[in-house]
């Protein structure tokens, strides 16, 4: 525990700005429960290759509940670094409701964990900016804009716990929606407290890494304890799509992030929850097509096929926008590429005509793309610190 910020939040971090700061033991604790809640997320969709496009919009709209639960509080982290009791208490206060969020999601709206556990996440953050509020009076302004948005979004999904299961849904999405907004329509005013330029990215991609784990998980979970040799093969391959992925992030964050133009940081964290959505569901099209080799299928559903080219283009259309936010314009040769890429992605994901051609071939146009815009990002961009050293 550090003395200077003992008792009271410590104040936005732009005093730090100019040096590298990196995760907390406190933080990397803290995303271990999510680590546990995001596989829960995925695994809802189940073995039933036949998704709908109900099934899919649910599952992205608890992910992205999820996903706000967990990046409310890595903002909070980012402007106000404190690792003193109070803090860490209401931290693993708050990793008991991402707990009860990865037990009820698979059963969502039918029980009331999910939201229980959405609660008290989110009680714990803003209980959080009111001691900020409470301790910190030059910095009223930022509670100004966190507190109504937060609190109305949290009132809402309090009444949900007493309303039928059908009108549940609902009032989450609005509830969440009004969260959502709330930042955004405050982003100039919080322009005036920048979130810290390296420990934001390092935490949206610490989280980016919990779900390429998660598509790993999901490619394993579809191999038998007796795989035959096509199902070993297969596997192999699928596993060049999310190692792209890596690629693509991985020089991304160390050439291509222009930490003065995150300000706020809300597009930034906004584009990577898309980003991050795209990924769960590819990975989990990814495992049923793999288990579909398992069972010598000879074909996939044509909703399965639909979300891996949902999925793969969405991840490279995200990729294109942040590379708009950090450099300030998208060249028209990205512009290029993403257009090829997700225009291949979206013809052999649908024509392809087996599950192991499927694979093969989204693993040759992902393995492709992520080549071409690396070297991409490699020369326009400026070598910068590795995140996590």
């Amino acid at each position: 525990m550090t003395e200077r910020c003992f008792g009271e939040p410590d104040g936005p971090t732009g005093r730090a700005n100019g040096q590298e700061r990196h995760s907390s033991w406190l933080e990397l604790f803290f995303d271990l429960a999510f680590v546990f809640a995001t596989t829960t997320v995925s695994a809802r969709l189940g073995p039933d290759t036949h998704i709908t496009w109900g099934d899919a919009l649910a599952t992205l709209g608890l992910f992205t509940a999820l996903w706000w639960a967990w990046i409310g509080q890595a903002f909070f982290d980012t402007r106000f670094d404190c690792d003193d009791v109070p803090q860490r208490l209401s931290v693993l206060v708050a990793m008991v409701g991402a707990g009860a969020m990865a037990v009820g999601v698979t059963e969502a709206p039918h029980t009331l964990l999910f939201p229980i556990g959405y609660l008290i996440v989110r009680g714990t953050l803003l209980a959080l900016y009111l001691r900020v509020r409470a301790s910190q009076a030059g910095f009223h302004w930022v509670t100004r804009i966190y507190l109504p948005g937060f609190g109305l979004g949290w009132l809402l999904w309090f009444g949900s716990l007493f309303t039928p299961v059908g009108v549940r849904p609902a009032l989450w999405a609005i509830g969440l929606g009004v969260e959502l907004l709330t930042p955004w329509v405050g982003r100039y005013l919080l322009r005036q407290a920048p979130v810290h330029t390296s420990h934001l990215p390092e935490r949206i991609g610490l989280f980016t890494i919990i779900l390429l784990g998660v598509t790993l998980t999901d490619l394993l979970d579809a191999v038998s304890d007796t795989p035959s040799a096509s199902v070993l093969a297969s596997a192999v391959v699928a596993f060049c799509v999310p190692a792209s992925i890596w690629w693509v992030y991985s020089i991304f964050v160390s050439r291509g992030v222009r930490r003065d133009r995150l300000r706020g940081g809300q597009a930034y964290a906004y584009l990577h929850g898309g980003l991050g959505a795209a990924i769960l569901l590819l990975g989990w099209g990814l495992g049923q097509s793999l288990a579909q080799v398992g069972t010598d299928a000879e074909d996939l559903p044509t909703g399965l096929r639909l979300l891996l080219a949902a999925a793969v283009g969405t991840w490279m259309v995200c990729g294109a926008g942040l590379q708009r936010i950090t450099f300030g314009t998208v060249s028209a040769a990205r512009l290029l590429v993403t257009v090829g890429g997700v225009t291949l992605a979206a013809v052999v994901s649908m024509t392809m005509p087996t599950p192991v051609a499927t694979i093969v071939a989204l693993a040759v146009v992902l393995a492709g793309y992520a080549f071409a815009i690396s070297r991409h990002l490699t020369r326009i961009g400026q070598p910068t610190a590795p995140l996590g050293t």
